[in-house]
């Protein structure tokens, strides 16, 4: 509304300076329908170009009075420059009796109008992307965090990005694009019942986060994206998200982990965050785990901890349901999770061996 407002008055103020010189007898009215035709051009001019300019950050009117300062500041130089080159070209444009020649005059204020009207423009679309510094007043940057989380549909699903915020660990914006949005809705509105259920999740997670009073979420509309990135898949749209905002995406899909490191998009995994915050098994040490089913090894039983490390123990296919002490030979890392490999004590191993 700011910016359509904006633009109405660029129209309004162009067509009264071309007016008030018909009025004035500097032009003929004859070529009153000629000075409105090229108030309508330069508006949609100044417009197109403003238009093709990338999107901005955020708005806020404050910067109104700072683009205004610039624009005529800029203006009175051009116009000293101006002045200067037709008295050493043109004398006969010069000014008379300290008054400007009618052509000279409305090219100034034209001038004027549209480099005030850019000025006004960039300072409200870059705001907080820059610092202004005034005796006595400040105005900064006021988002939470350095960088903004922009949460993908699979971490939304997971449901832990929401213990994680409760903690209060997060002091960043959370982001939620409204394609990541309408593709959480189509999985809540699947025809597959497993799908749905997911999606019904997510949708929960998500009305937790805005209910929180600690966490600053933000639904954000689909910014203006070129031909190819809007025919992009939505993992992709959500790289070029992050990079235009320069935040950081919250997932816990391996592909689209993968992916953003070929495109220099940095990533939050869920799954790698959990992992890190397991305790550290050291080979040697010993612990209690209850056997649960066998594994793919002859003689080998699988448990797993309360945090879902899985456990695979040799010579405990035997000890199915039991719990018993196990002590560590070897941990293995992946991005799916974490392996810890062990064999019974010597005390277990001499126990009669129950049946399955």
């Amino acid at each position: 509304m700011l910016r359509l407002l904006l633009r109405l008055f660029l129209f309004l103020t162009l067509l009264a300076v071309c007016m008030t010189y018909v009025e004035r007898g500097n032009v003929l009215p004859e070529n009153r329908m000629a000075l409105i035709l090229l108030a309508v051009v330069l508006t949609a001019v100044v417009i197109v170009i403003d238009s093709s300019i990338a999107q901005k950050s955020l708005k806020a009117i404050s910067g109104l009075f700072f683009g205004l300062t610039g624009g005529l500041l800029i203006t009175y130089v051009v116009a000293m420059v101006l002045d200067l080159l037709i008295s050493a070209y043109r004398p006969d444009l010069a000014a008379i009796n300290g008054q400007d020649q009618p052509v000279v005059a409305i090219t100034k204020v034209i001038f004027g109008i549209v480099v005030c009207y850019f000025c006004v423009s960039f300072v409200l679309q870059t705001k907080d992307d820059i610092r202004f510094i005034i005796p006595y007043v400040e105005f900064s940057k006021q988002l939470k965090g350095q960088h903004p989380f922009i949460l993908d549909t699979s971490v939304i699903i997971d449901g832990r990005i929401v213990d994680i915020c409760e903690t209060g660990i997060v002091d960043s914006k959370l982001i939620v694009p409204r394609f990541i949005l309408n593709e959480l809705q189509a999985v809540a509105d699947s025809a597959d019942k497993l799908k749905r259920a997911r999606g019904r999740r997510g949708l929960d997670a998500l009305n937790k986060l805005q209910g929180s009073a600690n966490i600053d979420i933000e639904i954000m509309e689909t910014p203006t994206m070129s031909k190819t990135e809007a025919a992009e898949a939505v993992d992709l749209k959500l790289l070029t998200l992050a990079t235009h905002l320069n935040g950081l995406v919250v997932t816990n899909d391996y592909n689209l982990n993968k992916v953003a490191k070929i495109r220099n998009v940095r990533i939050i995994n869920i799954n790698d965050l959990a992992n890190a915050l397991k305790p550290v098994v050291l080979p040697g040490e010993g612990m209690m785990v209850k056997i649960i089913k066998p594994g793919e090894e002859s003689g080998q039983g699988v448990g797993y901890l309360d945090d879902g490390t899985m456990v695979v123990v040799d010579q405990a296919r035997g000890r199915i349901g039991d719990v018993v002490e196990v002590a560590v030979t070897s941990v293995l890392q992946t991005s799916a999770g974490r392996m810890i490999f062990g064999k019974l004590d010597a005390a277990n191993r001499q126990r009669p061996v129950q049946s399955a």
